[in-house]
């Protein structure tokens, strides 16, 4: 792990041991039960992994749409007591009778979802990535902290650190296979997340709710939202986060075709800057469906690092080695996270990842916000900030 900041010793170092007899008052292995914040696309879909894959049980719900928590609670037979609908309706779970809160809700609620969940003596299971702003990045390195002293778990879905594959290829890289990395290549293309996702009837903030992919504020933009899986991975291989980056961007005129929903950018290019002058070339788009891939490349004298999300992974050159033609990176990966969720809980030894969570979500807003500027920007800068993003939903009720 690389040199910690002075931004990230808000945090305690350490996995922290609780006896399994005093896991919530529970015996070791004994059922675990879970509530979900956030009966979305997202939530309905990991949400089964914990009473499939863990034996974990969802007793609750929460969430602002009312037809989303409607149907959730059918799928999982919620008694209707326990779905939980309306401004306050996280906090109502976290303070109900449940041992972990999974948070699946937009990026812009994460932060404050896991501190709620974190004082109300809940262990946490978080989507990537964990806030929008600053502010909601030393909000979770706080909440983090709070965790570990409670001995609660504090995870987020970081999927491609958990794959064997993967952890194989950075321990290669780390101990020289391709030599001192001096050069990566990242990107991240794709189509547009979805079309519009609004439906009559709804007002603004629902729709905004609904689209919050594509939405700057609820999202944090394309390159927090979507792109941080590579950026994270570039972090992993090249051991710790850039000390500058220059970027541009925009967002192509989407009027009049049914993909005209949110605010967000749909293209970035930016220059990382890591320690040791290694340059990191990174490009995103969300435009067309005529070629997708996200992939991190580190080269070195001795070869390249070669990636793929979801595909291939190997080392070409002098120490040459095939790691997979393909790896099952989202779902296996989600569910490989779900599993050690669980056991951390059964076991009582909790386990944490919050910290390079928010590095890979500095390095991010790092981008983004050179991008914005079209200009250079430090780590330091983005260390500094304290603007903080309001969404200003007005809901109706």
């Amino acid at each position: 792990m690389a040199e910690r900041r002075d931004f990230l010793k808000t945090a305690v170092g350490g996995i922290l041991i609780l006896k399994p007899e005093t896991v919530f008052g529970s015996q070791a292995n004994s059922n675990v039960e879970v509530g979900l914040i956030g009966c979305g696309n997202r939530g309905n879909w990991i949400g089964p992994f914990f009473p499939e894959h863990t034996g974990a049980r969802v007793v609750a719900l929460a969430d602002v749409v009312k037809a989303n928590l409607d149907s959730t609670a059918g799928k999982f037979k919620v008694d209707a007591s326990r779905a939980y609908y309306g401004p306050e309706a996280g906090k109502q779970l976290a303070h109900s009778a449940v041992d972990a809160v999974v948070i699946e809700t937009p990026t812009y609620y994460h932060a404050e979802q896991a501190m709620a969940a974190v004082e109300a003596g809940k262990h946490v299971y978080m989507a990537k990535p964990v806030a929008v702003d600053v502010p909601g990045c030393k909000s979770v390195l706080s909440s983090g902290a709070q965790a570990q002293k409670k001995k609660l778990t504090y995870w987020v879905d970081f999927q491609t650190r958990s794959r064997d594959v993967y952890k194989e290829l950075a321990t290669r890289v780390h101990r020289g296979d391709v030599g001192k990395p001096a050069l990566a290549q990242v990107f991240y293309y794709a189509g547009r997340p979805s079309k519009d996702k609004g439906t009559a009837g709804m007002d603004a903030g629902q729709r905004r709710m609904a689209n919050f992919y594509m939405d700057k504020v609820l999202g944090g933009d394309i390159i927090v939202e979507q792109n941080i899986h590579v950026i994270d991975v570039a972090n992993w291989l090249l051991q710790g986060h850039p000390l500058k980056a220059y970027g541009s961007g925009g967002r192509t005129d989407w009027r009049g075709t049914p993909f005209d929903a949110g605010d967000a950018w749909d293209h970035f290019l930016v220059q990382f800057q890591y320690p040791g002058n290694v340059q990191a070339d990174f490009s995103s788009n969300q435009l067309t469906n005529s070629f997708s891939d996200l992939c991190v490349r580190v080269f070195g004298i001795d070869g390249c690092a070669d990636s793929h999300y979801g595909g291939l992974i190997k080392i070409t050159g002098k120490n040459a080695w095939m790691g997979a033609e393909k790896d099952d990176t989202f779902k296996g990966g989600a569910v490989e996270n779900v599993k050690l969720f669980v056991a951390s809980i059964r076991e009582g030894k909790p386990i944490y990842n919050f910290e390079e969570s928010v590095r890979s979500n500095m390095t991010a807003i790092l981008g983004r916000t050179a991008a914005y500027l079209n200009r250079e920007v430090t780590w330091d800068e983005i260390e500094k900030s304290n603007e903080k993003w309001t969404a200003d939903l007005k809901l109706r009720w």
